[in-house]
């Protein structure tokens, strides 16, 4: 018997997934059958048992771009007897105590300080240098006061004062702040907020660019005053003393060509801002627009100018006695 061979049937796509390929094979450390793979699982358990990498870990938990670290025996010792406001201590471990060590210890043990114990190693890593003498402090980051808050309060404090039967204290109860443009030294900052403190300012107000904070270094050159007074940072500093203004108060800028002396702008009396600049630029354009006044502080031409720490001493000193005469004037 004769059959014609017809026409076969074909899979339809039945078994199409089956003629898929499974990708490209797996390197031999990913297979875990293969001898590679045990051998990389052994590696990575050694990497973690490492205690320089277990160092490392533990820098970058305790270290960041922002913190604020007072490395050193005399600086951490003079930081945690202003109440620089600090989190945890880094003592080296096998360290050799002495007066400052064990002052330090008790002082951060008062305060309830975390104590933590590293080698030499982790200490450079946390202090990013040698010369930490084993000592290393992790201070806080300063809470700053909104510029409305600043305000607020000040005027609080004038208007409760203005039943008093003295006017010197009604005068001097009047809100005063101080500005700085453009100081970058934290130091010339911490100097600035003491003075503030000293002469009954409501608070310091700093632009957010180009200044100094309130760091640690500038805690301890307050002396311990940055705890008392509030610092606000504002985004931009011409309009803030704009902001100001239109609430009734007067700002004076400090500079060599002013109009008047300092003291002596008949400003003194009313809620008042003093604006600083820096050192070296002084006030900026804008900054020096917005100001009502400007006034100087005369001085010998030997000295191109004065430091700003110095000025502020001097100008509040003058806008304090200028509301005491003020005060006097007012009971005669």
């Amino acid at each position: 018997m004769v059959t014609k061979k017809g026409p076969t049937k074909g899979s339809g796509g039945k078994h199409r997934n089956a003629l898929k390929g499974k990708g490209p094979t797996p390197k031999a450390e990913d297979r875990v059958y293969h001898k590679a793979y045990r051998a990389k699982r052994t590696a990575d358990r050694r990497k973690v048992a490492d205690p320089r990498i277990a160092a490392r870990r533990r820098v970058a938990k305790f270290t960041s771009d922002s913190d604020d670290l007072v490395i050193g025996r005399n600086a951490v010792l003079e930081a945690l007897r202003v109440g620089v406001p600090s989190s945890q201590l880094y003592i080296a471990s096998r360290i050799e105590h002495d007066d400052r060590t064990r002052d330090i210890v008790r002082l951060a043990g008062q305060q309830g300080l975390n104590l933590l114990e590293a080698d030499r190693l982790e200490m450079d890593r946390i202090a990013r240098t040698g010369n930490h003498q084993g000592v290393i402090l992790k201070a806080e980051p300063y809470q700053y006061s909104s510029l409305q808050e600043l305000a607020e309060r000040a005027e609080k404090k004038a208007r409760a004062m203005q039943s008093a039967d003295s006017a010197e204290a009604r005068i001097a109860a009047r809100p005063l702040f101080i500005a700085l443009d453009g100081v970058t030294d934290p130091q010339n900052l911490g100097a600035v907020i003491r003075s503030a403190a000293a002469f009954g300012a409501n608070g310091v107000i700093l632009p957010e660019r180009r200044s100094a904070s309130v760091t640690a270094a500038a805690w301890k050159v307050s002396a311990g005053a940055a705890a008392h007074m509030p610092v606000a940072r504002v985004v931009n500093l011409t309009k803030a003393l704009e902001s100001l203004k239109e609430h009734g108060y007067y700002t004076v800028g400090l500079d060599g060509g002013g109009d008047a002396l300092v003291g002596e702008t008949g400003f003194e009396s009313d809620p008042l801002v003093v604006v600083l600049g820096s050192e070296g630029k002084g006030l900026s354009r804008l900054v020096r627009e917005a100001c009502d006044s400007i006034a100087g502080i005369p001085i010998t031409n030997m000295v191109e100018s004065l430091n700003a720490s110095v000025a502020a001493g001097i100008s509040l000193y003058a806008v304090a006695r200028a509301r005491r005469e003020a005060a006097g004037t007012a009971t005669e």
